[in-house]
């Protein structure tokens, strides 16, 4: 893992991606994308032969590293023996994959509908969820992201919504816990958790119970700043859903397969949801999947009723194969263990010491490998560094921040006022010091703009 450098190559490759790439969630001429020449394990390296520690896990999607070779492998594997084949009929891979699946989702979460990724596994969930109950309205909370594609955008509740809102398209946004910034002048994670439930209870009375066919939330919000619900939050949420015959959703795109030290989010918390999503970590991004985990009750809808809904490569075999084989990676070589033993002993320490010594650190929260650092001008009045959704010279410390980060060869996860340690769940302890050390160094660049 010695990065050659060839910045010929590397020129070649950054003019056609000028040329050609529309990149997602961008204006295209103020971007400056970095021509990557190659990952393994934990870190990737541009074709100037700079290497970087990557504490992104790509989009929070490369749980055991990049280029696990026995992964790498089994896609060859598969490629040899049938590279494709048709949705409607049993596949191997397809069967196997959905087996180890259902073996760790939640409760008898027993029925497996593959997707091509985390937004069509919201879109069908919520469409599950619609016919199943054959009630119009879905609820989720501000502070989310659930996906690019139009319904899925439309429930997530960050700014990357309002250029798509079609007048909500039938979803009601409602505020969850979260204690460092409380919409409920809670005090304690007791009175957060309590006046967050009687905030979406009162948020169904009103909009009328026999209307809503779900309630989809992240188990543990990840992109919108990773917040831990408080204790007693899920159940009562599964309670209310219960009370009222509402579907409960829980989006585990980004915290399932290992991320919070556990199978899936919902683990910690002992609640199963009617339908859970995931993706990314489910074959760590090798090959586009995700998926829809689907209780006996809603599967039995379906039972003698055809499902209206389908995609082309739904249970790919190339992508089910690297289902198998990250599944079986992450048991032999205890992946998931590694993430919730690293976290406590290593990242979580570090972060709160971290916390201690810099001025613009204003809150740590997180568990296993996913955790975020609230960075902050002001400790007391606890203003963000930058203003919610900042853009250009407004989002200048945040820059500054990741500038560097880069600069000490750590590449950061960085959201709004935010910086995420999500990095890949089999990273070794050196590995997570060295990381923690540029990190340091980036939060002195940081310290720079506190009041």
């Amino acid at each position: 893992m010695t990065p050659q450098p060839n910045p010929e190559a590397g020129a070649a490759v950054k003019a056609a991606d000028r040329a050609h790439v529309f990149h997602s969630w961008s204006a295209q001429e103020l971007i400056d994308p970095l021509a990557v020449a190659g990952a393994e394990g934990s870190y990737f390296w541009d074709y100037d032969g700079r290497r970087y520690l990557d504490f992104t896990s790509g989009l929070v999607y490369t749980n055991i590293g990049y280029q696990h070779p026995k992964v790498v492998a089994a896609i060859q594997e598969q490629a040899a023996r049938m590279t494709t084949f048709a949705p409607a009929f049993a596949v191997e891979a397809r069967s196997e994959a959905a087996r180890l699946i259902a073996e760790r989702t939640p409760g008898d979460l027993d029925k497996i509908f593959f997707t091509n990724g985390g937004a069509d596994a919201v879109e069908h969930a919520l469409r599950m969820a619609r016919l199943h109950t054959g009630r119009p309205k879905v609820l989720s909370a501000y502070r989310s992201y659930h996906g690019g594609t139009q319904q899925a955008v439309n429930v997530t509740g960050d700014p990357r919504r309002w250029a798509s809102d079609s007048g909500t398209a039938g979803v009601v946004h409602f505020w969850a816990p979260f204690l460092y910034r409380s919409r409920f002048y809670a005090e304690t994670e007791e009175q957060e958790c309590a006046r967050a439930l009687e905030h979406l209870e009162t948020t169904i009375a009103f909009e009328g119970p026999s209307t809503i066919a779900a309630i989809i939330l992240e188990t543990i919000p990840g992109t919108a700043g990773v917040m831990p619900p408080p204790p007693g939050y899920l159940a009562g949420v599964r309670e209310l859903c219960d009370k009222h015959g509402i579907v409960l959703v829980l989006d585990e795109v980004m915290a399932g397969f290992g991320r919070t030290g556990t199978w899936f989010a919902a683990d910690l918390y002992d609640v199963v949801p009617d339908l859970m999503t995931f993706a990314k970590g489910v074959n760590s991004g090798y090959v586009p999947l995700g998926g829809v985990a689907i209780s006996p009750e809603i599967a039995a809808t379906f039972a003698t009723r055809a499902y209206p809904g389908g995609l082309t490569y739904s249970g790919h075999p190339l992508a089910c194969a690297a289902a198998v084989a990250t599944i079986n990676v992450m048991e032999e070589e205890g992946v998931v263990r590694n993430a919730a033993s690293l976290g406590a002993s290593v990242v979580g320490p570090a972060l709160r010491e971290l916390a201690e010594r810099h001025p613009s650190v204003g809150e740590v929260r997180g568990t296993g490998m996913f955790w975020a650092v609230e960075l902050v001008r002001d400790r007391e009045t606890r203003e963000p560094l930058v203003p919610y959704n900042a853009s250009g010279e407004a989002n200048a410390p945040m820059a500054a921040f990741a500038a560097a980060a880069k600069k000490a060869g750590l590449w950061p996860f960085v959201n709004m006022n935010r910086t995420h340690v999500v990095p890949p769940l089999n990273t070794g302890e050196a590995e997570l010091k060295e990381g923690l050390a540029a990190l340091d160094a980036a939060l002195s660049v940081a310290d720079e703009y506190v009041r």
